[in-house]
């Protein structure tokens, strides 16, 4: 059986067109036909009785005898051709001219069937056009009502077991959810081994994840290690302008997924019609989206057992979904998808360059380091970019600076260097970025220094890189104060330098105070008034990854302690900042005209400058490889 819905065969279409060419070849045929006309080559036959052609026959002294409508021509072993005529109505068998012993071959050309032929084509061509547009108009009233008949058909592409071809390999830094999808792959495979035992495998697996994590990636790596038959759908093909059009594509669906068992049913952005009803959940209610939740709820509570059919799905929005489908018997099981960690980006990254050349003495790892909080999605996109580079620098391999460069293209933007400052515009970020690099390099539980540039990217004149040397899953309230120390180093540069500020700080300060303000509202670091206590009632979170919207249940006088609290958290820290770039001052001006001179500044060459510290001595070996890394093929 098709797994695909196919198409209405195209008998239809084709007929018309046959019976065109068969016409058209009798057309040709007829036209050409008196050019085959045999007259000439007989125009100097001796012309005698018929009595004397039928005695030569029959002493067998001609190779071929030709009935020409009631001419007759035989032609003699010599060459010699002899011509008669014959009654209308004689046939050979009544001339004698039918001995199968005798080798004369005897042919009849009627010309007068020709003529008859030549006469009636212009009725039967009209009579082929009459037909040709009776069949045309039926067929596009059989199209429309085909149109109208499949409205409420599934729009689900389907894959079978040999198209796809994702595997679990293909899918790295998801380990954990791989684990539990491999119940999946082992029901699908060998249902019996647990239908005997009476375990029942869940009917339903939601996949929840930020978006670019690799969800879809995983439905399909199920299918593909199954070895089933894919249907994917997005949840918002369902819903159409006609009520019960939803519904009805569901029934469908679910039918031809039975039809083809085993085999899994996924549905992508389930939220766009699995949200609560009854008004429930951000935009309201609509009857034909509840119309279809409610279908799709019937359909996964009709299994029948043994029918070995799956669904999965996949949102970045759990908090939004019905209850109902989220119960046990439905989607009852659940799997999270972080975000990968520093073993998973590197992982990732070796998958997505398995198709690409890289130099010798690349470190996928150093990268890996350098995109922490980016999804597998961001990492292949670096890998696309970084061999974008490498063919426009015309490199035969993907070297450690494209991926550098392709690294600091994704994460915060292209350079402008087309943006012309001004010298003053120049120190000023210099000194802004510089400040805090000090600030930054100075407070211990600050992230590692890891470049500084003025080169402008996106809406920034300049660029100050800290990147953690490791993943981490919870904040301490020092480094929290550190992190505010570092934001607020740039205005205090500027404050010490020239004395004034600048509008480059307003992010700065902006993060910062956000900083502060969710110490004391939410993680009840404020102060000894304000206790462990959380202040503001959460929305919910609409989308993952994305803070939502606080409404307030705390009192005028908590709002003033909070407010209270963020601005002495904010002018304690800005001292200090104003205190560390105070203490090293010299160093600072030495290190803004080494910036304004290179305009990128590397850890190595910052620490060589304010700690005395040389960068490390690299081998001859590195330093000749490095060199061939950047030859290019001219």
């Amino acid at each position: 059986m098709s797994l695909a819905q196919g198409r209405p065969p195209r008998s239809r279409q084709w007929l018309g067109l046959l019976l065109f060419a068969v016409l058209l070849a009798l057309s040709v045929y007829t036209v050409l036909q008196p050019a085959q006309d045999t007259s000439k080559q007989f125009a100097d036959a001796k012309e005698v009785p018929l009595s004397e052609i039928t005695r030569g026959y029959a002493q067998k002294k001609y190779t071929k005898i030709v009935l020409k409508d009631n001419v007759v021509y035989a032609t003699t072993s010599s060459g010699m051709v002899l011509s008669s005529y014959k009654e209308a109505a004689e046939t050979v068998s009544q001339l004698g001219w039918n001995d199968p012993k005798n080798p004369t071959v005897v042919e009849v050309e009627n010309r007068e069937a020709t003529n008859i032929l030549l006469s009636i084509l212009p009725d039967l061509l009209f009579f082929a056009l009459v037909i040709g547009g009776v069949m045309w108009l039926f067929r596009g009233i059989a199209k429309s009502q085909s149109t109208a008949l499949s409205f409420g058909k599934s729009k689900a592409r389907v894959a079978d077991a040999a198209q796809v071809k994702t595997r679990f390999a293909d899918v790295a830094g998801a380990d954990e959810a791989k684990e539990d999808l491999v119940e999946v792959v082992d029901f699908l495979k060998n249902p019996k081994k647990y239908i005997n035992l009476g375990a029942k495998i869940p009917k339903g697996v939601l996949l929840v994840g930020a978006p670019g994590t690799g969800k879809t990636l995983l439905s399909r790596a199920v299918a593909g290690e199954a070895g089933v038959p894919f249907f994917s759908i997005a949840g918002s093909e369902f819903v159409e302008m006609f009520v019960g059009v939803g519904a009805s594509r569901v029934r469908d669906l679910f039918l031809r997924a039975k039809r083809n068992a085993p085999s899994i049913i996924f549905i992508d952005e389930i939220d766009a019609v699995g949200r609560q009803r009854g008004g429930a959940g951000f935009g309201g209610g609509h009857d034909e989206r509840e119309q279809t939740l409610n279908q799709i709820l019937t359909e996964m509570d009709g299994f029948e057992q043994g029918t070995n059919v799956i669904v999965m799905a996949a949102t970045n929005r759990p908090d939004v979904l019905d209850i109902a489908l989220l119960r046990p018997g439905r989607f009852d099981r659940r799997i999270f998808i972080d975000k990968p960690d520093l073993v998973a980006r590197e992982q990732i990254l070796k998958v997505h360059s398995g198709n690409k050349k890289l130099a010798k003495g690349t470190k996928l790892a150093d990268i890996a380091k350098q995109t922490v909080g980016l999804t597998g999605a961001d990492l292949e996109n670096i890998m696309n970019e970084a061999a974008i580079f490498a063919a426009k620098r015309r490199h035969s391999t993907l070297t450690q600076r494209d991926l550098i460069d392709a690294t600091e293209k994704v994460t915060v933007g292209p350079e402008k260097r087309s943006r012309k400052l001004t010298q003053h515009e120049k120190e000023i970020t210099a000194f802004h970025e510089l400040g805090h690099a000090i600030v930054g390099h100075l407070c211990p539980e600050s992230d590692q220094l890891h470049k500084i540039s003025i080169v402008s990217r996106g809406s920034a004149l300049g660029i100050t890189w800290f990147l953690p040397q490791e993943d981490t899953y919870t904040t301490s309230k020092s480094k929290f104060l550190d992190e505010i120390c570092g934001l607020l180093g740039g205005r205090a540069a500027e404050e010490l330098v020239f004395g004034e500020f600048t509008t480059g700080a307003s992010n700065d300060i902006e993060r910062a105070s956000q900083i502060a303000r969710m110490m004391a509202m939410r993680y009840g670091m404020g102060d000894a008034e304000l206790g462990p206590v959380a202040y503001g009632e959460r929305q919910g979170t609409m989308f993952l990854g994305v803070d939502p919207s606080m409404s307030r249940n705390y009192s005028e006088e908590k709002a003033r302690q909070i407010d209270d609290f963020v601005q002495r958290t904010i002018g304690a820290q800005y001292q200090r900042a104003i205190g560390m770039l105070r203490t090293h001052r010299t160093k600072l001006d030495e290190l803004s005209q080494i910036l304004l001179k290179k305009e990128t500044m590397s850890i190595d060459e910052f620490l060589e400058t304010f700690d005395g510290t040389k960068p490390e001595v690299k081998a001859k070996e590195e330093i000749a490889d490095e060199d061939a890394e950047e030859v290019t093929d001219e």
